[in-house]
C-alpha cells in the first residue's frame, strides 16, 4: 500500500509518496501553480490521484528516472488521465509517445526548472533530475543511482555488463557528489526494495549527509567501490527481468478492479487446468483450511513482491480472500508488477467451498517451544539467516521452492521458518503443492523463538 510521508520544509513543495510493499518512493512536485510534477510514478496510482486531488493539482509532468525493473511504471496512465507529458531518458528506447532528455536539457516547470543528468550504472540510461530554484540547485531526483546509505545494484541489464555498469555507477555517483551539500537528495528505491538499499527509517537525504555517511560513496577508489558495491548483491525476485522491457514499450493501460465472482465447482476446474489459486487470507486462517494446491501469499504491504516471485504469469489467477479484504487492493498490488489476468475469486470464500463439500487442506502452525528435535527449514533471505537463526536450522531462499526440481531439503518433518510466519505459510504451501508431507510452520520468528526457550540465536552460514 502506498501512502503520504511528511516531509521537512524546503524551498519547494514535494510529496514523498511512499511505497511500503516496494520500498520505493514516488514523488508529487506541487509547481505552484495548480500542477504538478510526479516522479518515478507506479502504475497504481491511487495515493498519488488523491494527494493530487487533496491539493487541487493536476499532474502536468510524469517523469521516469529509468526503466525501472521492480514496477510498471504509471507515466502512460498519467498521460491518458490527467494529460501529463511524459520526460524521459532519450537513450532508453521507449516506444511510446514522451520528451527525450539528455544530459544537461532542461524542462521548464513555470518557476521551477528540471535539468537532467546522465547517471548510467543502475540501468545504462539512468537518469537524474535536477530541480532548480533560479540558479539555485535545491533537490535532485535521483532514481536508483545515489541512495540514502547506498547506491542501487548493476545487475539487472544482464550479467555481462553487471561490473561495467558498476563502473559506470561509481563515475554518476561521483558527479552527484559534487553537488552542494544543502541540495535535498530524493531516490526512489528505500529500504524494503531488492535494489539494494539497505535498512533504516530515512527515505530521503542530502548530499552533504550521503558524503559524510555513504560508504560506498567514500570508498577510496572505483575498484574498491566495485567490489563492495557487487558483493552486497543478493538475489531478486524473476520478475525483475520482465519488467524493464514492459516498461520500454509502455504497459498496458487498464482500469476497473473488482474481481469476477467464481463458484466452487468453477474454481475447482480452473485449478485443474494449471490457473494458480492464490490465497490472500491471513496466514491463522489458511492454516485451518484451504484449498488444496493453494498458495498462501497474504494481503499486505509486500503482497505484489511475493506475487511476482511466487507465481509464474501468464495465468489467470483465481482468488480467495475474507469479506474484509480488499478487491481493489489485491488487482492494484498485482497489477503495479506486471499481472492482469484474473479469472475472478471464489464467492463468499472458503465458507462457499466446504458448503459445497469440497475438500481441504491444512497445515499446522507449531508454537516456538515445541522446536525441539523437529528439522526447521528456515526461508529468509540469506542476509536474514547470517545475521540470526535457530541452531541447526537448514536453510534454502523462498523464491527457490518454485523450481522444479526442488532444492535439496532435509527427509522427514518440516517446520518452516521466516521472520514472522507469513513468507514461511507460502513456502509450506509451495512445498505441499509440490507433494511434500508432515510441513507445519512456525508461529513467529526467530526472534519468538529466543525469547520462548531463552536460548541464543547462531550467526553465520
Amino acid at each position: 500500500m502506498t501512502s503520504s510521508e511528511p516531509t521537512p520544509a524546503l524551498p519547494v513543495r514535494i510529496l514523498p509518496l511512499v511505497d511500503e510493499g516496494l520500498g520505493n518512493s514516488a514523488y508529487l512536485l506541487d509547481l505552484g501553480d495548480g500542477r504538478g510534477l510526479a516522479m518515478d510514478a507506479s502504475r497504481d496510482l491511487r495515493a498519488l490521484h488523491a494527494t493530487a486531488d487533496q491539493r487541487g493539482l493536476k499532474v502536468a509532468f510524469a517523469a521516469d528516472t529509468h526503466l525501472h525493473a521492480d514496477f510498471l511504471s504509471g507515466s502512460l496512465g498519467l498521460a491518458a488521465s490527467d494529460g501529463a507529458t511524459v520526460l524521459a531518458s532519450a537513450a532508453g528506447g521507449r516506444e511510446f509517445a514522451h520528451r527525450a532528455l539528455a544530459d544537461g536539457d532542461e524542462v521548464d516547470l513555470g518557476g521551477l526548472t528540471l535539468r537532467t543528468l546522465a547517471t548510467p550504472g543502475h540501468t545504462h540510461e539512468h537518469i537524474a533530475f535536477e530541480v532548480l530554484d533560479g540558479a539555485n540547485t535545491v533537490g535532485v531526483f535521483t532514481g536508483g543511482s545515489l541512495l540514502v546509505g547506498s547506491a542501487a545494484r548493476t545487475d539487472l541489464v544482464s550479467p555481462e555488463l553487471t561490473e561495467e555498469l558498476a563502473r559506470a555507477q561509481y563515475r554518476s555517483l561521483q558527479r552527484l557528489a559534487g553537488l552542494d551539500d544543502r541540495v535535498a537528495v530524493w531516490p526512489t528505491h528505500g529500504a524494503g526494495s531488492f535494489c539494494s538499499a539497505p535498512p533504516g527509517a530515512q527515505r530521503t537525504s542530502s548530499i552533504g549527509t550521503e558524503r559524510a555517511t555513504n560508504q560506498l560513496l567514500r570508498a577510496p577508489s572505483e575498484d574498491a567501490f566495485v567490489q563492495a558495491l557487487l558483493g552486497s548483491l543478493g538475489t531478486y525476485p524473476p520478475y525483475f527481468s520482465r519488467l524493464g522491457e514492459v516498461n520500454r514499450l509502455g504497459p498496458p493501460l487498464v482500469d476497473g478492479d473488482s474481481l469476477n465472482p467464481l463458484e466452487p465447482g468453477q474454481v475447482r476446474a480452473l485449478a485443474s487446468a494449471g490457473s494458480p489459486v492464490v490465497d490472500v487470507r491471513a496466514l491463522e486462517a489458511f492454516s485451518r483450511a484451504h484449498v488444496p494446491g493453494a498458495v498462501s501469499i497474504p494481503l499486505r504491504d509486500a503482497f505484489a513482491t511475493w506475487l511476482g516471485w511466487l507465481i509464474t504469469p501468464g495465468t489467470p489467477l483465481v482468488v480467495v480472500r475474507d469479506a474484509d479484504q480488499d478487491p481493489a487492493e489485491i488487482v492494484w498490488q498485482a497489477r503495479k508488477v506486471g499481472y492482469d489476468l484474473f479469472a475472478g475469486e471464489l464467492t463468499d470464500g472458503m465458507t462457499s467451498w466446504s458448503a459445497a463439500g469440497l475438500p481441504t487442506a491444512s497445515i499446522p502452525l507449531v508454537a516456538a517451544d515445541a522446536l525441539d528435535g523437529a528439522t526447521v527449514l528456515d526461508i529468509r533471505q540469506s542476509g536474514e539467516f547470517t545475521s540470526g537463526h535457530v541452531p541447526g536450522a537448514a536453510h534454502v531462499e523462498l523464491g527457490t521452492l518454485t523450481g522444479h526440481p526442488l532444492p535439496t531439503l532435509p527427509a522427514g518433518p518440516l517446520v518452516v521458518m521466516c521472520g514472522h510466519g507469513e513468507r514461511a505459510m507460502s513456502a509450506a504451501s509451495l512445498l505441499a503443492r509440490a507433494g511434500r508431507r508432515e510441513v507445519a510452520v512456525l508461529a513467529g520468528g526467530p526472534g519468538d523463538w529466543a525469547a520462548t526457550t531463552s536460548r541464543t540465536l547462531e550467526t553465520g552460514r
